[in-house]
């Protein structure tokens, strides 16, 4: 067993709920915490997430927390709440917590406005804190269900990367380590954007060879960010970046591909969205000026921002990706 002997979970969505069940099986004491009242006392009274995570069972070993600020008493927290709420999550959490516990960021994407990655988020409103960032290619309800999933978890220091994977890897969750946070989040971020776009070409019929050249183009986009931040090109090329890639741009499981299906379909972006999150729709515009800050082309990026911002239609964006002038891959 690590020291990090209680693991708190804030925020009780399906990937939140998730992650509480794979760090149950660790045999860590484990607390679960979210805002919603209604939510938890499912939880505490039929071990059941039903609107979040529909038929899985919520493991029994796992305590629900009265409030934020019992949770913020446990040895490290998992904060699984959008990129865009994460920063409000932090200041709540400040005066609370301890010197030097470790907030492990459960979100990809990168906050609007700020253009500041997730652990900079936490850096920046809880200064006294180790930030970490958890990111890799996994469905919420394969997690939850204890099926073979393998994720990377990214902190600064490298003793303190290894010792929370150790304390959040079970037989059937995988943790990696790496001290490439940048890495991990900018694979985070961008493979939510790629997927819209990998759902429109599905929702258009444009066939599999349009999907293989889709995702491997938008690999090169994602590449192309991650050296302009010096990240290290097995990161990318690892479950953070390419694996994660390749799971959201081929499944309707993910909310970014899902929401892009419909749209292709033609439904509008409030009908595509049907109230589920999906974290490139809110990560696309800032994606892209983080691209342009770095003088880096993200074609396909762009052009999903152009379609959900309705600057430009789903025709449209696919007749001007076509008619890019023609190169050397790169």
């Amino acid at each position: 067993m690590t020291a990090f002997q209680r693991i708190c979970i804030l925020g009780a969505g399906a990937w939140g709920t998730a992650l509480a069940n794979a760090t149950a099986r660790t045999g860590h004491k484990v607390t679960l915490y979210d805002s919603d009242a209604a939510v938890m006392a499912e939880i505490e009274k039929y071990r059941t997430n039903k609107t979040r995570l529909p038929d899985v069972e919520v493991d029994s070993g796992i305590t629900v927390a009265q409030s934020l600020r019992e949770a913020a008493t446990a040895d490290v927290l998992l904060l699984v709440v959008p990129t865009q709420a994460m920063r409000g999550l932090a200041i709540s959490l400040a005066p609370m917590l301890r010197p030097s516990v470790p907030l492990v960021a459960c979100a990809k994407g990168i906050e609007r406005g700020t253009r500041r990655f997730v652990t900079e988020i936490l850096a920046e409103t809880v200064p006294q804190c180790h930030p970490a960032v958890l990111s890799g290619p996994s469905f919420a309800a394969d997690v939850a269900k204890g099926l073979p999933t393998a994720v990377t978890l990214a902190a600064a220091d490298e003793r303190l990367a290894a010792s929370l994977a150790e304390a959040l890897r079970s037989p059937t969750f995988r943790v990696y380590h790496t001290t490439d946070v940048r890495g991990v989040e900018i694979g985070g971020a961008a493979k939510n954007v790629l997927a819209i776009a990998a759902g429109i070409v599905a929702g258009r019929n444009l066939g599999a060879s349009a999907q293989a050249a889709l995702t491997a183009r938008g690999f090169a986009e994602l590449v192309r960010l991650g050296h302009a931040y010096g990240v290290k090109p097995e990161t990318l090329m690892g479950l953070s970046g390419l694996g994660d890639l390749i799971l959201t741009c081929s499944s309707p499981q993910s909310r970014n591909y899902a929401l892009g299906l419909a749209l292709g379909r033609g439904k509008s972006l409030a009908e595509a969205s049907a109230g589920k999150l999906a974290e490139g729709a809110f990560t696309a515009s800032v994606l892209v000026e983080t691209a342009h800050a770095k003088g880096i082309d993200m074609p396909i990026a762009e052009a999903v921002d152009d379609v959900l911002a309705e600057r430009l239609g789903i025709d449209g964006a696919i007749a001007r990706l076509l008619s890019r002038p023609m190169g050397a891959e790169a």
